[in-house]
Parts: structure tokens; C-alpha cells; sequence
């Protein structure tokens, strides 16, 4: 390799992470149709952008609007063209498309870094590039290349992915309920009808749980990621127990949101792994997978020992575990081994409904 092969090879950027954008927010003037609706009145769909919009959708891509346009007017135009439903929490104002980005940021509780927005205006585009670097910018006039990036394709698309909008629907839902909820925070839950369940992990299990270990950073105890063919060999395996968590509540379904991987030892069984949703972080259900694994290693006469790696990012998990009577018993860096007290397993709160699955 000469010199020039290797300055180019040090200079060429990193590839973008596959399936980094987890929503797209789109303009609507000459962007999702053709003309200006507030100047040409008979707005047209383009068919091409709807396409994109729907096989994105299919995939678990999430998708919003920013728009300077009359709200009342934009909505209507949307209603009528069917397509108000595939847009989660649109802001449609005079406001700069920055301001309307970081609003659909904080409401969906998702990354700047994981959307993308489209507009046919340059100004528009660079105005958002320089409040906001972090969010990936497409013109328009680009999409039938630019919304095929790796960027744009989820690494895993999981039988969780065409309801991925339909789960996000129900947490804004669920949000406003909060927000007009004049009582306590456990009122607020107990009037969720929750019900967590708790089953071996299938096969059919499999992708959604390797999407678990790439996506959850909060609430994973190690950090560790596990491919589809590791915790295929792991649920096989007659010396680990996998078990996969998903939760319900009256505004339908959270999906799976937990995983545990014990490795069954004796005279202790060792939590491998143990790692709860961010999206059920405001819900008291952090111990409930947890409890359930003590309360299984004291029925077989075991002890048990967790394993928790120090990410910087998972603080959340560390405090669950101590909420749960987990204590250090040795340390190596960020490395960390503690031992449960299983005199003292505690029972799922009083507002949900634990169902296991044999």
C-alpha cells in the first residue's frame, strides 16, 4: 500500500451507524406535496415521498413534522389526505424548525442524533444544521438515495417494528393522561392497569432480544451486547435461564422491554445480565424482573451473584439493584460482583399485575 492509499484511508470518515435515525421529521410545502398550501390552496401529495414514509414505517422508523404553516390548515390537509396518523407529534407554527426538532426530541425521548429532517429549502436546512449538528439534514430533491443510507435501515427489524408507531401513540397518550392527572404518582400507575409478563425467551424472541442489548444503555447492567446466535445458544442451554419481560397497560402494549440471562451454578446461580426498556423507566416496574430471578434462585436453593459493569451511562441500574438488597462483594475497575439477600425478595407493586409464562 503507497503513501497516498494510506492518507486516504486514514482520511476517509467513519461509515454511519447502521440504523442510526429513529425518526424523520419532514416539511410539508413542495416537501410531502406539491405547492405552497396556504398560496395554491389544491395541494397535491407526492406519491413517491408517501412510499418512503410507509416502507420506513414498516421498518420501526418513526416520523413527525416541522412546518412553517397555519396548524389548523396543515392538520386539515393531513386528515384529508389520510396521512395525519403516520406523523407522531407534528409542530406546525411560524416557530424556526430547530425549536419545532427539539420539542418532537424531548416528547418522544429519543436522541438528536437519531433524527433526520427534510426539507426542500436550503435556509431551512442550514438554520436547523447550525442549531442543531447533531441532526442528520436531507434536501428533498434527495430522498430516493438519501432514505436508503444504512443510517436510515434498522440493524433489526423485529415483529415489534410495524407497531413501533402504534407503542409510541400510546406513550404520548399516556403522557398527556399524566399531565392533566391531579393525584398521587401511584394513583397515576395504579390507574394504568398494568400487567408485566415474564416467559422464557422463544425463538421468535430472539431478534427483539438482541435489539435490547444494542439499544438499552440506562438500565443494562453490563453494557454487553449479545448477537441473535449467542442467545440462541444461551436459551438452549440447560445450564442458563433467558427470560424476556413485556408489558400491557389500557393504552395497549409497551412490547418487550426486559431481558435477564442467568447462568444457574451452584451453590450460585450468577445474573449475567439483567437490562429493562428506558421506556418503562417512569413506570415502577425496574424490580419486577429482578424479584422474580431472586425469588427463583431462592426456590432452588441457590445464592445469587450479579455481575454490573460501570458504563458511566447505567447508574439507574446500579440504584436498582441496591433498591433491591444487592451489596458489593468485590470489585475489579469498573467491574463490579454483588450478592443479593433473598431473606428478602420484594413482591411486584401493588399496581401491576405479574403473569408468568412457564
Amino acid at each position: 500500500m503507497n503513501a497516498s492509499t494510506v492518507n486516504a484511508a486514514v482520511a476517509a470518515p467513519p461509515k454511519p451507524a447502521r440504523g442510526r435515525i429513529k425518526c424523520v421529521v419532514w416539511d410539508l410545502d413542495n416537501t410531502l406535496w406539491d405547492g405552497v398550501l396556504l398560496e395554491d390552496g389544491d395541494v397535491r401529495v407526492r406519491p413517491a415521498v408517501v412510499e418512503h414514509i410507509r416502507r420506513l414505517d414498516a421498518l420501526g422508523v418513526l416520523h413527525s413534522v416541522a412546518s412553517k404553516n397555519d396548524p389548523e390548515a396543515a392538520m386539515a390537509a393531513l386528515r384529508r389526505f389520510g396521512l395525519d396518523e403516520l406523523f407522531l407529534y407534528p409542530r406546525i407554527s411560524w416557530n424556526p424548525k430547530s425549536a419545532a426538532i427539539q420539542q418532537i426530541s424531548a416528547k418522544l425521548n429519543l436522541g438528536l442524533d437519531a433524527f433526520a429532517f427534510v426539507d426542500d429549502q436550503e435556509f431551512e436546512l442550514a438554520e436547523v444544521g447550525h442549531a442543531l449538528p447533531q441532526v442528520t439534514r436531507v434536501n428533498a430533491a434527495d430522498i430516493d438515495v438519501a432514505l436508503h443510507r444504512p443510517e436510515f435501515l434498522p440493524r433489526f427489524v423485529t415483529d415489534e417494528s410495524a407497531r413501533r408507531r402504534e407503542m409510541y401513540r400510546g406513550q404520548l397518550a399516556r403522557d398527556e393522561v399524566q399531565a392533566e392527572f391531579v393525584g398521587t404518582s401511584e394513583e397515576f400507575l395504579a390507574g394504568l392497569g398494568m400487567s408485566f409478563t415474564i416467559a422464557r425467551a422463544g425463538r421468535d424472541d430472539l431478534q427483539r432480544a438482541e435489539e435490547l442489548t444494542v439499544r438499552t444503555n440506562q438500565l443494562n447492567s453490563t453494557g454487553r451486547t449479545y448477537s441473535y446466535d449467542e442467545l440462541d445458544a444461551l436459551r438452549s442451554s440447560p445450564d442458563h435461564l433467558l427470560l424476556v419481560a413485556s408489558l400491557t397497560d389500557r393504552f395497549g402494549s409497551y412490547g418487550k422491554i426486559g431481558l435477564a440471562l442467568v447462568e444457574k451454578g451452584d451453590p450460585d446461580w450468577r445474573l449475567n445480565m439483567m437490562l429493562m426498556s428506558c421506556r418503562v423507566m417512569s413506570r415502577g416496574v425496574g424490580t419486577v424482573l429482578l424479584g422474580h430471578v431472586m425469588g427463583l434462585a431462592r426456590a432452588a436453593g441457590a445464592g445469587l451473584v450479579a455481575d454490573l459493569v460501570e458504563t458511566g451511562r447505567n447508574r439507574m441500574m446500579q440504584i436498582t439493584y441496591a433498591f433491591s438488597g444487592f451489596t458489593e462483594v468485590a470489585r475489579d475497575g469498573a467491574r463490579v460482583t454483588l450478592a443479593a439477600d433473598l431473606a428478602a425478595v420484594q413482591p411486584p407493586p401493588p399496581y401491576v399485575r405479574l403473569e408468568v409464562i412457564p
